[in-house]
């Protein structure tokens, strides 16, 4: 948590959400993590995050180099500098926990090691359907991990 910003980092907001009858999503416990769709009050509707400092929950991991906020299809390309090699590595919309624009500090909810830990990006493969569920399976099953009711 910032001492600047009093939320905290990981109970908010829910990171499952489920769909309603009517096809319109909505965060509710129970529900399913949906990697590819912004939070609602994650704050990033309408903002240019390129050049924003990417937070994990344990460090800093590098900066923004390219947001997408297509409809569930949104993604962080986070050039991680000398932290990992100088890699890039893609991170879906749905690990983004809230953005502070003040500080221009975009925080996630995944550790240093589980975004080393993932697939890694591919500048090619970014709209191919098989890399996608990829990735998305693989951010999708840390929340698998989490016992029901226990704070993130």
């Amino acid at each position: 948590m910032s001492r600047r910003d009093p939320r905290p980092a990981h109970p908010t907001p829910n990171p499952l959400v489920t769909t309603d009858p009517d096809g319109s999503q909505g965060s509710a416990t129970g529900g399913t993590f949906d990697p590819w769709r912004y939070r609602d009050d994650s704050t990033v509707t309408g903002v240019d995050l390129a050049g924003y400092r990417v937070e994990a929950s344990d460090g800093g991991i590098g900066k923004v180099d390219q947001a997408s906020h297509d409809v569930n299809s949104s993604y962080l390309v986070v050039d991680t500098g000398p932290w990992f090699f100088g890699r890039k590595v893609m991170l879906p919309a749905g690990t983004v926990n809230h953005v502070d624009h003040d500080e221009r500090k975009v925080h996630v909810d995944r550790s240093k090691d589980q975004i080393k830990a993932a697939p890694e990006f591919d500048e090619t493969a970014d709209t191919d359907p098989a890399y996608r569920d990829k990735l998305g399976g693989y951010y999708g099953d840390t929340y698998s991990a989490i016992p029901p009711g226990t704070a993130r």
